[in-house]
């Protein structure tokens, strides 16, 4: 019988819904029992504890030496991720880290080897993984029904309004670490590379819209040339309204998918199309928070299993390093106006 982790969350902001459905639907299930919250702002534990009905701590600290404590959900702010984990760690609690991963790319890896030393599981929260119409093209490309893959393409245009940036240091780099590709094409990205592979070149442009006042950029397009072959594109925005689902396209020798938001299309040499229905919003549009939590439930579950079976798990913290390392590459590349090297 799976037994039953105690699970605290730190950063009680606008992650935390999510993860809090999943929570609820995991406990009722005997899988997990929610110890509590912590922030460092009053007000938020206020409101986390009147809409979740659920206890919250004062300090880290005493979340941490909560007695039965497992698992420490990290839900702050990017720059935040590095000194929990380390305490947490310490304190050998293992970790679910929001994405992504930290701040930087250098700090990523400190991460991951923070909660290898401490011998603690560390995953991070890609949940897009765990939609059932990206498994299914997972499978599908694993078991060679695409062929060879020639072309893999990703957009994400979508829209953030004035009050999605109203929040102190939101789009900044010194709070967010990054613009469009860190905080919202990330998720999409990660996928690109789950499905295809890492990218061995690049070349991008990228440059922040006139429609709010930050520092990040809002607008990229880059070429990409997987490990694999296969050449591409990245088009990723968030001043594009009122914002579409982002989108997948991967052509082969013997077959083409297209992957929008949960809606899988597969379509291959002498077979008929394979339709795997699925939710076509997302968080595109000017609430980010508008998507399903089942994803966000089955990678819980995922964490909860490898710690359980002594393994790591599908989402393991250092498979959150390439996404951040090719962010960087571009915007690097963008800035210099050169093609990169991965």
């Amino acid at each position: 019988m799976a037994r039953c982790f105690g699970v605290g969350l730190v950063g009680l902001g606008m992650a935390v819904a999510p993860h809090m459905l999943a929570l609820r639907e995991l406990e009722a299930a005997g899988r997990v029992r929610l110890l509590g919250g912590f922030s460092p702002s009053a007000g938020r534990r206020a409101a986390f504890a009147a809409r979740w009905d659920a206890p919250c701590f004062a300090s880290l600290e005493t979340l941490l030496a909560a007695p039965g404590l497992d698992l420490v959900l990290v839900l702050t702010p990017p720059a935040a991720h590095l000194p929990v984990a380390r305490a947490a760690a310490a304190a050998g609690r293992h970790l679910l880290v929001e994405k992504p991963l930290e701040f930087d790319a250098a700090r990523a890896a400190e991460l991951v080897a923070v909660a290898a030393a401490a011998g603690v599981t560390l995953g991070v929260v890609f949940q897009h993984r765990f939609r059932p119409a990206a498994l299914r093209l997972r499978a599908a490309l694993a078991g060679g029904e695409l062929g060879e893959p020639l072309s893999a393409s990703a957009s994400i245009r979508w829209w953030r309004d004035a009050g999605y940036f109203a929040e102190a240091g939101r789009g900044m780099q010194a709070r967010d670490g990054g613009g469009v590709l860190l905080t919202q094409a990330i998720h999409t990205l990660d996928l690109l590379l789950h499905l295809m592979g890492p990218v061995a070149g690049a070349a991008a442009f990228a440059r922040t819209s006139p429609l709010r006042a930050i520092d990040t950029e809002d607008i990229v397009a880059a070429c990409l040339r997987f490990s694999n072959g296969a050449i591409g594109t990245l088009d990723a925005t968030t001043v594009a309204r009122p914002g579409f689902p982002e989108r997948i396209e991967i052509a082969g020798t013997r077959g083409s998918a297209r992957l929008v938001a949960e809606r899988l299309e597969l379509h291959r040499a002498g077979l008929p199309p394979e339709i795997l229905e699925g939710a076509s919003a997302g968080g595109g549009g000017a609430d980010p928070m508008a998507f399903d939590h089942g994803p966000h439930r089955a990678l819980l579950a995922e964490t909860l299993d490898a710690i359980d079976q002594g393994r790591a798990p599908l989402h393991a913290g250092a498979t959150g390093l390439p996404v951040q390392r090719l962010i960087e590459a571009l915007l690097r590349g963008a800035g210099r106006g050169e093609f990169v090297s991965l």
